[in-house]
């Protein structure tokens, strides 16, 4: 099945990280094809499996990416949503040198 070949979502994945809604479910656990997705389409975290979604690194590549991928990350990580976000801006700070993307991740509220 197509949903299963690596390679195959991988390219799709790479194209849109939302095709991750497609994928087989072993691949949306995998944490270097998620991390691909997320690097592409930051909202593509409500697709991975829970454990991925409470995992730090994952979930600062999604915010940095899109903001309100903050959403979607595990309850833990929420909660402690004020210093992801401002860990994931000053990153992207410093990747992008402008101060421009930092009001659209730090105007996410986290519920």
């Amino acid at each position: 099945e197509l949903r299963a070949d690596r390679e195959f979502v991988l390219e799709a994945v790479r194209q849109s990280g939302q095709a991750l809604w497609y994928v087989a479910v072993e691949l949306r656990a995998d944490r270097e094809f998620v991390l691909e997705a997320v690097r592409q389409s930051g909202r593509a975290l409500q697709y991975t499996a829970a454990e991925l979604s409470a995992d730090r690194e994952v979930v600062l590549e999604a915010v940095r990416q899109d903001g309100s991928a903050m959403a979607y990350a595990a309850l833990e990580l929420r909660a402690n949503g004020g210093r992801v976000i401002r860990e994931a801006a000053a990153s992207h700070l410093a990747l992008a040198g402008s101060c421009a993307p930092v009001f659209a991740v730090q105007d996410v509220v986290v519920q």
